[in-house]
């Protein structure tokens, strides 16, 4: 599975939507099946301004059906329903190093 970091270069909240629109399109485009975005969680510890953006960002392109359906990284486990559902659509996030975790620092996110 690729990864998308928004983080790296402690980008502000504007600058990581514009990657993470170009990335999103650059690996549907691709044929990529799965991607994990890393958006952090944020500092103030009720959740960031990149992760806030991204999961709205990542919603629109659900609606609009540029991507299949989102994964919230707290829900990436075997206890979540929607986490048995992502492993079953795409096992190989069994393997993640955030599969069971809780990270609500990441998203994961399947194309069509």
């Amino acid at each position: 599975m690729k990864t998308i970091n928004l983080e790296a270069g402690m980008p502000n909240s504007q600058e990581a939507m514009t990657t993470l629109n170009n990335r999103i399109y650059a690996e549907r485009a691709s044929g990529s099946k799965c991607v994990k975005i890393i958006h952090g969680y944020g500092s103030t510890g009720k959740g960031g301004a990149i992760k806030k953006a991204c999961r709205q960002k990542l919603s629109e392109y659900r609606r609009r059906g540029i991507i299949k359906d989102m994964c919230a990284g707290e829900d990436l486990t075997p206890f979540s329903e929607e986490g048995r559902r992502f492993a079953e659509k795409f096992p190989e996030i069994r393997r993640d190093s955030d599969w069971g975790m809780g990270n609500e620092g990441v998203t994961i996110v399947l194309f069509k």
